[in-house]
């Protein structure tokens, strides 16, 4: 069995219909929630747990630890469901292990996958795109569920080797330029999907953040450090400290945490932030340490506007209130308004299509009731008559969308129907 006890979902569920007024709502987030999970969780032999992130054959160590959030709110009450998210969790641990700089993987080291990459691939590797998310997620599950449960078998001995793993990586990509192995390119109609300079990517300079090769949209970053990647990493960082602290009785990995994250937030508070003319101080999207910098936001997150999801910023904090009314405006180039709503999209999928998870993220961290109630009827709405959600939808027809089936989506909506009836991850 790898779904939600059907008595703690009949609760929430009634939590849900409460809270809206709305039936429809109430059964999307029912059906959502009984048949995401055990649609794409696989509990294998070992005790670990394979997560297809949906209609690709591989698990994302991004997709596998967000498509469990809404879970997370209500695990407590369910030990059968820890045992599969523990499982998720220590399967995530293993595959850091084996390549760090890996975002997709195989349930077997069967050679699916990107194989004419450029890079060092490994049977295990569906996609090796090296993204700075797809090591935060992981790290901030394991905290999630040691808070939430605390089991002994939450952070076991993956967790060590593989968070050491992480912290090599994130502390050699501060300075991408002259001291990381890593090297990606890809040959096919999409230059998002590769970088230049023979794999290299684009120049930098040291900022005290950490670079990435990629977006948590798996496109190419532009300038290299991704501000909402190192928000993530920063409060992300914060929680090793206290895992090394608390559970491994670890001095020196703690102290390794503290020390990058304190170079990580000088690097956001120096270079991330840019003076706009009419708004203030504002976050900006990515820079490149030489004075480029990117105004716009990602409908996937960690993204600008989920800063205070990730636990970087509170929702009421001035300059993050600065960046989202710039994120929900034109000023944004992916911003997209029409006919049946208006959101936030990506240069992942195509123009003026809105992505349900982003309308999810502005829910999440709106303070207003009455946004929320909103959001959640947008995107009961905009199912183009399949009652779930997908990766996006056209602004003038949600008939027309991206991707049937999208379990991060689904994931998405379902905790902001939790976090609208009171029920919310801490």
């Amino acid at each position: 069995m790898t779904g939600i006890d059907p008595e703690v979902l009949a609760r929430a569920t009634e939590k849900v219909r409460q809270a809206t007024g709305d039936q429809v709502i109430a059964d999307m987030f029912h059906r959502s929630m009984a048949e995401n999970l055990p649609a794409v969780a696989e509990r294998l032999p070992d005790g670990t747990t394979f997560v297809l992130t949906g209609d690709i054959p591989a698990m994302w160590l991004r997709d596998s630890a967000a498509q469990l959030r809404p879970y997370l709110v209500l695990c407590a009450d369910d030990p059968a469901l820890q045992d599969v998210l523990i499982g998720v969790l220590h399967r995530q641990l293993e595959y850091i292990a084996l390549d760090p700089y890996a975002n997709a993987f195989n349930k077997t080291a069967n050679g699916a996958g990107h194989t004419t990459d450029e890079t060092e691939m490994s049977p295990w590797v569906w996609e090796r795109k090296y993204e700075i998310d797809s090591l935060c997620y992981p790290i901030e599950l394991a905290y999630r569920l040691w808070r939430i449960t605390g089991r002994k078998d939450v952070i076991d001995d993956r967790f060590r080797v593989a968070a050491v793993a992480a912290l090599e990586v994130l502390e050699t990509e501060r300075d991408h330029d002259a001291k990381s192995p890593y090297r990606f390119q890809r040959h096919d109609d999409r230059p998002s999907d590769s970088l230049i300079r023979d794999g290299l990517g684009q120049p930098t300079q040291r900022t005290g953040m950490s670079w990435s090769a990629f977006r948590p949209s798996d496109d190419a970053t532009e300038h290299g450090f991704n501000v909402p990647g190192n928000m993530f990493a920063s409060v992300v960082l914060g929680y090793l400290e206290a895992i090394a602290s608390e559970v491994l009785d670890d001095a020196a990995l703690g102290d390794r945490a503290k020390e990058l994250k304190a170079t990580i937030d000088d690097g956001i508070a120096q270079f991330g932030t840019v003076d706009h003319p009419t708004l203030g101080r504002v976050y900006a999207y990515e820079v490149d340490g030489t004075g480029e910098r990117l105004l716009m936001d990602d409908a996937n997150m960690p993204s600008l506007l989920s800063a205070p999801m990730t636990g970087f910023a509170a929702a009421d904090d001035p300059t993050y209130l600065a960046t989202r009314s710039l994120l929900l405006s034109p000023e944004n180039p992916y911003y997209y308004s029409g006919t049946h709503g208006a959101g936030i999209g990506s240069p992942h999928t195509p123009p003026d299509h809105i992505w349900p998870i982003a309308l999810a993220v502005q829910g999440l961290t709106s303070t207003s009731a009455d946004e929320r109630q909103q959001l959640l009827e947008l995107l009961r709405d905009t199912t183009g008559g399949t009652g779930q959600m997908h990766e996006s939808f056209h602004t003038d027809d949600p008939a027309n969308f991206t991707r049937e089936w999208f379990s991060w989506a689904n994931a998405m909506f379902c905790e902001l129907c939790l976090s609208h009836a009171g029920l919310k991850l801490s």
